[in-house]
């Protein structure tokens, strides 16, 4: 049986820079482990990287003491166990060697491997998978505290417009949460544009943004930082839909150079009701899979945020029912040299997929048919809608119970 508390207590005994390994290190003491192995994730989706600060590994990257080993995932072990998110044990002679996921609510952090002396059994399994779950919480409070981890997935440097542009994201791309499930995926041009998405969840509502500077490179970046930062702002601030949109809009007209804008939409979902709103800014039409069926969602377009002083957006109603499917995405996905692409269809065989490789897949499908030219950033966010009354969990002078929430 594995002892949480034991891992606990070495993370609050370590600096944050070692507090990973150190974990990794007695989980792989407690299971009798030969050797413990984290891979974190990359950037590109489309490989993982072993990070280490003793062992000396041909052609790694370095960072003063740091090494990070990038490994390719298409066609690998690790592919499968990071896609499906399932654990894999595999013998090896006399022992065994476990892959298993390090995730937090569907976002794939990384993968955690061990070689272990003999074969495990189920409850090892499952302890090694639940200690593995755990780790993801470590590496999330430990990389506030240091760029390590984020330097080590970055297989590329990014320029300063990339810079400005990874901040404005949300920290976690992918979000499980009961009613739903939604993941968030951008790929950059070579000339990085203005894209971005961005979330948040509270008690009853779920916001989902997504939005398109005009422009590249810094001057795109900048502009896209005003409105993220006046939807945030707004968002915190607790107005309405309505005024965050007119709020977006006025900061822009302030303080943006004349002539910059960016088109954009806003989801608020009621997860009380189950209902939701939407506001289009200048903005491609969504598009949903329902009961096998691929449509665009047609919607008002009104101007872009930043053209018209003391414009009032309309919030339009967003049709939704539970087992929809929904991908918001920025003309990025329909350019000229992306034509080859065609987005429907691609949506339509993804029923069987989760949120996150849907998104992984219609980006590695879009850099195919540009032969990995992008003009413009490719953005999208794919939504799972579920259903149901939302439940909250009450806990009250010890008592833990459920109880269903009713409309409101």
């Amino acid at each position: 049986m594995i002892d949480v508390g034991a891992l606990l207590e070495k993370v609050e005994a370590a600096a944050p820079i070692d507090a990973v390994g150190a974990v990794a290190a007695e989980l792989g003491r407690m299971v009798d482990a030969t050797a413990v192995t984290l891979l974190i994730a990359d950037f590109s989706g489309r490989a993982v990287v072993r990070l280490t600060s003793t062992d000396f590994v041909e052609g790694a990257r370095t960072h003063g003491p740091e090494r990070a080993e990038t490994l390719p995932l298409p066609g690998t072990l690790y592919e499968r166990v990071l896609r499906t998110q399932q654990a894999d044990v595999e013998p090896v002679d006399d022992g065994a060697r476990m892959v298993v996921p390090v995730t937090d609510r569907g976002d794939a952090i990384g993968l955690l491997e061990l070689d272990l002396p003999r074969f495990p059994s189920d409850d090892e399994v499952t302890d090694i998978s639940s200690a593995a779950h755990a780790l993801a919480y470590v590496i999330i409070a430990a990389r506030r505290h240091t760029d390590v981890f984020e330097w080590g997935q970055r297989s590329a440097p990014f320029e300063l417009a990339a810079e400005i542009q990874r901040r404005l994201l949300p920290t976690s791309y992918t979000c499980e949460a009961g009613q739903f499930t939604l993941a968030g995926w951008l790929e950059p041009a070579a000339s990085v544009g203005g894209d971005t998405f961005d979330y948040s969840l509270d008690r009853d509502t779920l916001l989902i943004s997504i939005t398109d500077a005009v422009g590249h490179q810094v001057p795109a970046a900048l502009v896209a930082t005003l409105l993220v930062g006046a939807l945030r702002n707004a968002r915190r601030r607790g107005l309405s839909l309505a005024e965050q949109a007119k709020y977006a809009n006025e900061s822009l007209l302030e303080n943006a150079e004349a002539g910059q804008f960016v088109t954009g939409q806003l989801l608020q979902v009621d997860l009380r009701a189950g209902t939701a709103a939407i506001i289009n800014a200048g903005h491609t039409w969504p598009l949903r899979l329902r009961d096998g069926r691929v449509e665009e969602i047609e919607l008002v377009v009104e101007p872009p945020f930043g053209v018209i002083p003391g414009r009032s957006f309309q919030v339009q109603t967003f049709p939704l029912e539970p087992g929809d499917r929904l991908i918001f995405l920025t003309d990025g996905m329909l350019e000229r040299n992306a034509a080859a692409l065609d987005v429907a269809a691609a949506l339509a065989d993804s029923s069987e997929l989760h949120p996150r490789e849907v998104v992984h897949e219609l980006g590695s499908a879009v850099l195919r048919a540009t032969g990995g030219d992008l003009k413009d950033d490719a953005t999208m966010v794919c939504l799972d809608w579920y259903g149901g009354p939302r439940r909250d969990r009450v806990t009250e002078f010890g008592a833990d119970t459920d109880r269903a929430s009713a409309p409101v």
